[in-house]
């Protein structure tokens, strides 16, 4: 008996496959229309509910510009908008010379231990921004071992806010000038210094003009920040009225969401004019080194070096200072009376409801944000760079992509609870959950992750794809296997972005949790508002401790990655 087997041709086979497998112009198109719908859903539609709200009444009838015409009207809140702008002018101008001399110290000069000052001078983006508050209020508030320096002045108010801010947005002016003077021809101070010119000639010549374009984005980014942050006011504001605190009496305090959306589009306003004069700055910038350029290299000074790293010492020492002192106060049994160790502020369960609950949570939406976000931030970054498909839908996409950096949290969560939180909004099932604080931090860090990722995918020659396409391999596998290898280290990097941020944010969550994803940041909001402030320092510390130590992990990731999948970029 024979067995007869029927064999269909190897070509019919190879296109009945072919038919399976969806075109590779299908699958980059499918997920550039996906990355559109989420940057839509995410952060262009609730922004157009807050910019609708404002023109609505309590009944939901359009009104015109009444509402503003009553914000106006109120001298109160007037004196809101001007005590915002006064602290963020303020405490620009306090900032960026501050910053400048500590990044100038740290690339222009031959001081030791750089990397530990640089270290210090970042401690407090492991931080919530109001941290810094509370060990202000330890150190000059009304039980504080420094009051007297205030000379019968009180920290509630101005001067606590505007002392906060320079802290708080010490390390993000740094970041900035580090790298804007970092990139510098020595060609021109060669040729300076055999001309014989003085060294404050050079200064205000070579080096000012050199980083003009990095200390206009510092100063922006820093009025920006300043004007739009909630926590700091909220804690040690007292009576002085600002905008971020404004937008929170009007939505939590008063139901008032008419005027919280007047008071978010108006906060609004300086955070894009800031963007729009950044970007029309930054296109005249020019490039600062040429292929004949010979890098910097400053020479020793024993004077000046030691100048340096005096003041360097100084101001990280002050900035240390403001982490520190919450730290330690989180370990006092009772300020500043009882001022012998104890673990008790840390029982949470005393001091919240919720207990441990709102540090765990924070973890774990951290976590989720930084693995989602990470892949949703690449893989979009990869389709609009690397891929041909919809030239339209891709520019679109990445003008959304563009958007969250000139929106500031606050204004970004108040449009989250008139476009998730409306009746008529089938996605409400979402609101006060934990998939909408993850989809609001990713969209609120969105800007800075795509930049990052663009900047790594713009590095690698479009050979590879051009390779690809001609040995008939489909973009997902040179994505799998060449492009996500090579941009390991820019990949973790976002990932860690994100986590941090995820931890420490609260203007961006304070209008989002529920009872059950209140998050650890907004637990110190309301454990200060109860009086236990020692309570709000030991959670701030754990945040502080768990953020630090994701970055550690990080850096032993980096050179495990760096070991393993960039062994390519050693000589």
């Amino acid at each position: 008996m024979s067995l007869t087997v029927s064999r269909q041709p190897t070509g019919a086979i190879s296109r009945r496959r072919a038919l399976l497998i969806p075109s590779e112009n299908f699958v980059a198109g499918a997920l550039v229309v996906l990355l559109s719908a989420f940057l839509l859903i995410s952060i262009a539609l609730p922004l157009y509910a807050l910019l609708s709200k404002s023109f609505l009444n309590r009944q939901g009838e359009f009104v015109g510009l009444e509402n503003y015409a009553a914000y106006f009207a109120n001298p109160i809140l007037v004196d809101s908008l001007f005590n915002s702008l006064f602290i963020a002018a303020l405490s620009t101008a306090i900032v960026i010379p501050l910053a400048f001399t500590y990044a100038y110290a740290l690339t222009r000069t031959c001081m030791p231990a750089k990397p530990l000052f640089y270290a210090l001078a970042l401690l407090p983006l492991f931080a919530p921004s109001l941290m810094s508050a509370l060990s202000l209020v330890y150190i000059f508030g009304n039980q504080g071992f420094l009051r007297g320096l205030l000379f019968g002045n009180t920290i509630y108010g101005p001067i606590g806010i505007t002392i906060a801010q320079v802290t708080y947005t010490f390390p993000h002016a740094v970041l900035i000038l580090v790298t804007a003077l970092g990139l510098s021809d020595g060609r021109l101070y060669e040729v300076a210094n055999a001309l014989g010119t003085p060294k404050t000639r050079i200064f205000r010549t070579v080096t000012l003009p050199g980083a003009q374009y990095g200390l206009i984005s510092a100063s922006f980014v820093v009025f920006t920040l300043v004007i739009t942050d909630f926590g700091i006011p909220k804690v040690i504001g007292g009576q002085y009225n600002v905008l971020a605190t404004d937008v929170y009496r009007a939505v939590v305090g008063q139901q008032n969401f008419e005027r919280g959306a007047v008071v978010g589009m108006i906060l609004l306003v300086p955070a894009v004019l800031a963007f729009a004069v950044d970007r029309l700055v930054n296109r005249r910038q020019v490039a600062l080194l040429s292929a004949r350029a010979v890098p910097y290299q400053p020479a020793p000074n024993t004077a000046r070096d030691m100048g340096f790293v005096a003041y360097c010492l100084v101001v990280a020492f002050l900035v240390a200072a403001a982490l520190g002192v919450a730290v330690w106060a989180s370990f006092i049994t009772y300020w500043p009376w009882n001022l012998s160790f104890t673990t008790a502020n840390y029982n949470f369960p005393r001091f919240e409801p919720a207990g441990w609950n709102p540090y765990f949570t924070s973890v774990k939406m951290a976590a989720l944000a930084s693995i989602i976000g990470t892949v949703v931030i690449f893989t979009g970054a990869y389709v609009i760079e690397k891929t041909k498909a919809f030239p339209m839908a891709r520019g679109f996409a990445h003008f959304l992509a563009m958007l969250p950096v000139a929106v500031p949290g606050l204004v970004l969560g108040l449009g989250y609870v008139f476009f998730f939180n409306a009746p008529w909004n089938p996605l409400n099932i979402f609101y006060a959950t934990l998939t909408i604080l993850v989809v609001n931090t990713i969209t609120h860090f969105f800007t800075v992750s795509h930049i990052t990722a663009l900047t790594a995918l713009k590095q690698i020659d479009r050979e590879f794809e051009s390779v690809s396409a001609s040995l008939k391999v489909p973009f997902w596998n040179t994505f799998r296997r060449v492009t996500v290898p090579i941009c390991l280290p820019a990949i973790l990097d976002i990932a860690v972005y994100l986590f941090i941020n995820a931890m420490t944010t609260v203007s961006a969550v304070i209008f989002l949790y529920g009872a059950h994803t209140k998050l650890a940041s907004i637990s110190i909001v309301h454990m200060d508002e109860a009086g236990f402030i020692a309570a709000a320092a030991a959670m701030a510390t754990l945040i502080v401790a768990t953020s630090i130590g994701v970055k550690a992990l990080h850096i032993v990731l980096d050179r495990y990655v760096l070991a393993r999948f960039q062994f390519w970029r050693r000589k």
